[in-house]
C-alpha cells in the first residue's frame, strides 16, 4: 500500500518513533586515555652513498639526527681506517668537526678523512663561520682541494648531493612506509635501496663500456 510522506494511519501506533536499540545507547563505559601521543616512531634514515648514488649503509635514528649518532655510524661502518673515504660531506659537517673536537676523536679522523658540507646546504651556513668556511668548504677557489673542485672548469669534481638525491626519491614513498610495521618498513627500505644500488652499478657499467668502445673506434681510425 502506498502511502503520503509524513503520513501516519491510526492503526500503526509506531510509525514515526524510533525503537531504542542496545547499540544505539551511548557507551559510559569508554576507558579515559592518559594521554592522546601517536604510535613511536624512528625520527630518520640515515644513508651513506658514494658519488655516484650507490648506498654502501643505511640505519635509523630514533629520536635525532644528532652530530654522536652520525659519528657512531660512521664508526661502525668505517671501523678500518684503511677503508674510510678521503671526503665525507654532509649537511652538519661543521657540527660533526667541533664535536669530534671537543671530544677528543678528531685526530683518528684527520689522519684519513675530512668532513665537508655539501654544496645544497652550505649556501645556509652563516659566511662569518671560520671553521666551516676554512675546513668545510665543498669548493675552495685557493687550489687547497684539487680532489674537490675543478677550477678552470669552475665545477665540482664529484657529486656532492647524492644522499640528498636518494632522499628525494626515497620520499615518494612516504605514503606507503609511514603505516608500515617495523619488520615490513626495514625490507621494504631495505629492497628499495638494494634494487637502487643494482640500477646505478648497472648504468655505470654501461657507461664504461661505451667509453671503452669509443676508445676501441678511436684506436681503429688511427690505425
Amino acid at each position: 500500500m502506498l502511502r503520503k510522506p509524513a503520513e501516519n494511519p491510526p492503526w500503526n501506533k509506531n510509525q514515526g518513533r524510533h525503537v531504542q536499540q542496545p547499540h544505539d545507547e551511548s557507551d559510559t563505559n569508554i576507558p579515559k586515555k592518559s594521554h592522546y601521543f601517536s604510535a613511536s616512531r624512528y625520527y630518520c634514515v640515515e644513508t651513506i652513498c658514494t658519488p655516484c648514488s650507490a648506498v654502501i649503509a643505511w640505519t635509523k635514528f630514533v629520536k635525532s639526527e644528532s652530530t654522536t649518532n652520525i659519528l657512531k655510524f660512521l664508526e661502525v661502518v668505517f671501523s678500518d681506517e684503511e677503508l674510510r673515504p678521503d671526503y665525507i660531506c654532509i649537511d652538519k659537517a661543521c657540527k660533526l668537526l667541533r664535536i669530534a673536537v671537543a671530544n677528543g676523536i678528531w685526530v683518528d679522523w684527520f689522519k684519513s678523512s675530512h668532513f665537508v658540507v655539501d654544496g645544497y646546504h652550505y649556501t645556509n651556513h652563516h659566511s662569518d663561520d671560520y671553521l666551516c668556511r676554512k675546513w668545510c668548504n665543498p669548493a675552495p677557489q685557493d687550489g687547497s682541494a684539487p680532489n674537490l673542485v675543478y677550477i678552470a672548469q669552475d665545477r665540482n669534481a664529484f657529486n656532492t648531493q647524492a644522499c640528498e638525491q636518494l632522499n628525494s626519491w626515497l620520499g615518494g614513498f612516504e605514503s606507503i612506509i609511514k603505516c608500515m610495521t617495523p619488520s615490513n618498513f626495514n625490507w621494504f627500505i631495505h629492497s628499495m635501496i638494494f634494487y637502487h644500488t643494482q640500477q646505478v652499478i648497472k648504468r655505470q657499467n654501461s657507461q664504461n663500456f661505451s667509453i671503452i668502445s669509443e676508445d676501441f673506434e678511436q684506436d681503429d681510425g688511427l690505425l
